[in-house]
């Protein structure tokens, strides 16, 4: 059979979070087919008259700052793939504001309540690559489910950073995961924390 031949590259699709909001938006982009010759990549931004250089931080993933806040003219990124061959290029236009989704909370711990069967307390920390939690706080929203429970239950959002579960089932090994989002509700949940396990006090 004959071996695929080189190709000029495809257009990037592109995906950009607002994880460090608001001092970063953080992009990465795809190529489909992958093209076999190496092809590099040139990735700029513009917001309104302002144009800038997105930071390669990654063979396909790049960074800027030096955000608007609040602003509702739209960013427009552009990634333009080259190899030998020729050159494509993608943009993805977006509002800072919908584009927010912090990484999980962290550092999630769960403890029995001594002389309380049917609780836990939980506490964790807000994602540290959240900039300015006391400036643009978060909320969150906590899953739990007994162990061999397939159905998870959800309880939130709550802008504390500690809950305590109650009416559990005593003596149950329980696991609990947390999400956050930015408090004014702007874009998106973060992913679910990795999961922390415990079981309520036992007398």
């Amino acid at each position: 059979p004959l071996s695929p031949a080189p190709d000029p590259p495809p257009a990037p699709a592109i995906e950009c979070w607002a994880t460090s909001y608001p001092q970063a938006v953080n992009c990465s982009w795809g190529l489909s087919p992958d093209p076999l010759l190496d092809t590099d990549f040139v990735v700029t931004y513009r917001h309104g008259t302002d144009t800038g250089e997105c930071t390669l931080t990654g063979p396909r993933s790049c960074s800027f700052g030096d955000l608007q806040v609040f602003s509702l003219t739209p960013y427009e990124l552009n990634v333009t793939a080259r190899n030998p061959l020729g050159a494509a290029s993608g943009t993805l236009s977006f509002l800072l504001e919908n584009i927010i989704k912090p990484d999980p909370p962290e550092a999630l711990r769960v403890s029995p309540v001594p002389g309380e069967p049917q609780k836990l307390l939980l506490e964790w920390s807000p994602p540290s690559s959240w900039p300015f939690p006391e400036y643009f706080p978060l909320q969150y929203r906590i899953r739990y489910s007994r162990d061999n429970d397939s159905v998870p239950t959800t309880v939130g959002p709550s802008e504390l950073t500690s809950h305590t579960l109650t009416d559990l089932e005593p003596g149950t090994l329980h696991h609990i995961q947390v999400a956050a989002k930015d408090l004014a509700d702007s874009g998106e949940f973060s992913a679910w924390s990795p999961p922390a396990s415990g079981t309520p006090w036992v007398g």
